[in-house]
């Protein structure tokens, strides 16, 4: 019973997602990985009169869901240069109260951080367990890929920065050794405490640096991708898609980035049935 009503969050977040953010008029969307998302893209196939629409994978799996579902898949590479997604669906493993987010159990953060970065706006969908107050309150650790030769100086470098155990993460059959990605990669699992939101730093809960061992998410997420190594972390964070373009437009410096990696809304699929819609706090 409780399998069904998380699935049963999980399609209705989707359904509401797509009613609000599809567009049958759009040119390229992003399609995200996990199990939220084959709901997302039954939702789209139920709405979609465009057959022109390029759907855009984070992977092998969602992949999949796009051609088992009759609509048409890109490489994120075939794109052309220039090429903006007009919305990118995905999934979360956590979402803190500044619609942060943890992604990478599945092992797709990499190219799922890249389809969020080249969309006008990134749309997370998600059931009531994903929904918490701090990133690193119920899912245990940061999903971080790292290139399999310096996988050990990684983990030297994540227990310096306060990670009490980070592990190399195996596959479910322990004699097939470490999991690997799509970029034939590892991912590390690294445990930290519960994360700070810039709202507590700017409270003066704590100085967010790691002193003590309390990380603000956008200070931990940019010391980690400085570890020789490290080809993506796993939180996201920063700068959402509307705010990317703003900055953009108004002359201001966005790292050559054309969206954001934060989720512009968060829709949760909650136990009474009902969805619960968040979005973030402005910033400049």
């Amino acid at each position: 019973m409780a399998d069904h009503s998380i699935e049963e969050a999980k399609r209705k977040a989707a359904t509401r997602a797509v009613e609000d953010h599809f567009d049958p008029s759009a040119t390229y969307i992003g399609i995200g990985s996990g199990t939220t998302i084959v709901y997302v893209v039954e939702a789209i196939k139920e709405r979609s009169t465009n057959p022109n629409i390029r759907f855009v994978p984070t992977g092998y799996q969602s992949r999949q869901v796009i051609v088992k579902a009759g609509l048409t898949p890109i490489a994120f590479d075939s794109l052309p240069e220039d090429a903006v997604l007009d919305v990118a669906f995905d999934g979360a493993d956590e979402v803190d109260e500044d619609l942060n987010c943890i992604k990478g159990g599945g092992a797709c953060l990499f190219q799922e951080k890249l389809v969020a970065e080249r969309a006008r706006k990134f749309v997370c969908v998600a059931d009531y367990r994903k929904d918490q107050p701090r990133l690193l309150t119920n899912w245990p650790s940061i999903p971080i890929e790292v290139a399999p030769i310096s996988a050990h100086t990684v983990i030297h470098s994540l227990r310096q920065l306060g990670s009490a155990n980070p592990r190399v993460r195996e596959n479910l059959l322990p004699k097939a050794g470490p999991l690997k990605t799509d970029q034939d990669f590892f991912i590390v699992d690294a445990p930290f405490p519960a994360l700070l939101t810039t709202a507590d730093v700017a409270a003066g809960a704590a100085a967010g640096d790691g002193t003590g061992g309390s990380w603000e998410v956008e200070r931990l997420s940019r010391e980690i991708g400085l570890i020789t190594g490290v080809l993506e972390v796993g939180l996201f964070c920063g700068l959402d898609g509307v705010q990317a373009e703003r900055l953009r437009g108004e002359g201001r410096s966005t790292a050559g980035k054309l969206g954001g990696q934060r989720p512009v809304a968060v829709y949760f699929g909650m136990q009474d049935g009902s969805v619960k819609v968040r979005t973030a706090p402005a910033r400049g």
